[in-house]
């Protein structure tokens, strides 16, 4: 993956790492990611699959990685400062302002357990809504996790824009929207 010059999206569901271990393991697959060009979402996930009962302090990561100059992304992080319907609107407004085409389009939402209903003052589904409403035609996948991965980024044509001041990709009590645009 990192000696991928093409590659421009990583989508990381990384499962178990709360375990023994999994720290250090998370931390060896991500540092190699942080400074590519890429765009880097995903989050942590109870379980993928279950693995054989002897397999005592298994975790793992599966991933789906994808490459091409036609590849488009962008991902905005909605962070702890972002409480109610018309902050998490905005956050995702950000993602329109990116010019990813909608065409050919899917958007991924990796979120906190700790956002659901009970973040937005027993609000349902503020996060996805903020999303249909600013991409209506564009199919959104999602899932809640105990951790996300990702960070404010676009990779678009042939450049990258990121923070990269802050741009560790690893988060709690956040939610990362994701654009994947596979060209055409």
């Amino acid at each position: 993956l990192v000696d991928n010059p093409e590659l421009r999206v990583v989508l990381l569901f990384i499962y178990e790492a709360y375990k023994s271990g999994g720290a250090r393991f998370l931390n060896q697959i991500l540092e190699p990611l942080t400074n590519s060009k890429a765009l880097i979402a995903g989050g942590l996930v109870e379980g993928v699959f279950a693995p054989p009962k002897d397999c005592k302090g298994a975790y793992g990561v599966i991933g789906l990685a994808l490459s091409g100059r036609k590849v488009q992304g962008a991902s905005v992080l909605l962070d702890q400062d972002v409480g109610d319907a018309k902050e998490a609107e905005a956050t995702v407004r950000r993602l329109k302002a990116a010019r990813i085409p909608e065409r050919n389009t899917l958007g991924f939402m990796f979120a906190c357990v700790g956002r659901g209903q009970n973040y937005y003052h027993n609000q349902h589904n503020v996060e996805a809504d903020a999303f249909h409403k600013v991409f209506p035609n564009t199919p959104l996948f999602g899932l809640f996790g105990n951790g996300e991965i990702g960070c404010d980024r676009i990779v678009k044509d042939d450049y990258t824009l990121c923070n990269s001041d802050s741009d560790t990709l690893q988060h709690e009590y956040t939610t990362v929207m994701t654009l994947v645009h596979f060209g055409c």
